[in-house]
């Protein structure tokens, strides 16, 4: 390391409030260890060491990664939001909804109710009432047309009456579907003015724009629904960074009230287009742990890393790095018997600072065994 400690004789003096010792000389104690000349060497008992929480770490590999840097929040895919409206408009007849309630694919949300869902529904049973004697007819003249008995006029008359019918038939069979009216059902004496609006998806509702009496028109959005059983990550990376990410790179985040713990997800899609005005890009992120995704709620804010690669270095645990003006200095063990403990301040050169370590770009100035100080290390070197 080019730091060198001459040690000929150690004169420790401990003052003693009392002893009984034949080297006793007005209360202290002389004991001779050796002299120290170099004032970069520092010594300590082994009680000092212990009493203050002291403790040895070793240089060991650390992977190091290129990382980008991004902001984000939580989103549900296309997929898991439904935006639930009417076909319909109708006045809010029975709505018992709450933001956050969990509700179940197909489970009813609120009933509609108007008087013109009588008309679909006599449309339906006319059609259907006429459509069994027209195919009969049909069926009927086209006989007699292939045997020469009836004019090619009249078969086509049948023909066209019984095809418009069917079609008008199939027709509103397909609006009492999207009522959720089951056409089979549908009877003179059951008919009804209200229709039920059903979960599209499974998941919580997040927004409730309806109320009971209110007329709802069919673009009108009465509830929205959200699944986030999918949520997955939308980050924004800077332009200059959008080269970098890679699909399957691994995203580190964190949440922005709570810091302390990380979670992890992958890069999934990489957007093609650069946002005009804040010159950024759009990265897609599944996590990599479906669990995780219980505890968020889409448009929580996020604090993400992207990492970009990783190379494995020597480091030591930041708390065992003490910066002073710019310069980084550790603790090195240099030697040490049953009471006494001898260290040296060295410095150091650094590199890159991941989760807790930081990378010692000079660690060949070390042998493999070297200890140094991690609790503690601060306060000798500044005192």
């Amino acid at each position: 390391m080019g730091l060198s400690w001459d040690c000929s004789f150690l004169i420790v003096v401990i003052s003693m409030a009392s002893c009984n010792s034949s080297n006793e000389s007005n209360g202290v104690i002389v004991v001779e260890q050796g002299k120290i000349e170099d004032k970069s060497i520092i010594t300590l008992t082994e009680s000092q060491f212990t009493n203050s929480n002291m403790k040895f770490v070793k240089l060991s590999d650390h992977e190091f990664s290129q990382l980008v840097k991004a902001n984000g929040m939580f989103e549900a895919p296309p997929e898991s939001n439904a935006s639930v409206s009417a076909y319909f408009g109708g006045y809010v007849k029975a709505l018992s909804l709450l933001p956050g309630q969990q509700v179940r694919k197909g489970q009813m949300l609120f009933i509609l109710e108007n008087p013109d869902y009588v008309q679909i529904q006599e449309d339906f049973l006319e059609a259907k009432g006429q459509l069994k004697y027209l195919k009969a007819d049909y069926e009927r003249q086209k006989k007699l047309v292939e045997e020469d008995i009836t004019s090619q006029k009249t078969f086509l008359k049948a023909e066209s009456e019984y095809l418009v019918t069917l079609a008008k038939y199939e027709s509103e069979k397909k609006v009492l579907n999207l009522m959720g009216i089951n056409p089979g059902e549908v009877m003179a004496d059951n008919i009804t003015t209200t229709i039920e609006v059903r979960s599209p998806i499974g998941g919580y509702v997040d927004e409730v724009n309806a109320s009971i009496g209110m007329f709802l028109n069919p673009q009108d959005v009465a509830v929205r629904i959200i699944d986030s059983d999918h949520l997955h990550v939308e980050l924004s990376v800077f332009e200059k960074d959008v080269f970098l990410i890679k699909i399957g790179q691994q995203i580190r985040f964190k949440l922005q009230n709570d810091l302390n713990e990380e979670y992890s997800a992958s890069v999934h899609l990489v957007s093609k287009s650069i946002d005009p005005e804040k010159r950024t890009s759009k990265v897609h992120g599944h996590l990599l742990h479906d669990d995780e995704g219980e505890r968020f709620v889409p448009g929580m804010y996020i604090e993400a890393e992207v990492i970009i690669d990783a190379v494995k270095s020597p480091a030591l645990p930041q708390e065992a790095v003490v910066n002073i003006d710019k310069s980084y200095f550790v603790i090195v063990k240099k030697s040490s018997n049953a009471e006494i403990l001898a260290f040296e301040k060295a410095e150091v050169r650094v590199g890159k600072t991941d989760q807790g370590f930081v990378q010692i770009i000079n660690h060949e100035d070390f042998g493999e065994d070297s200890e140094f100080l991690a609790e503690g290390a601060f306060n000798l070197i500044q005192e």
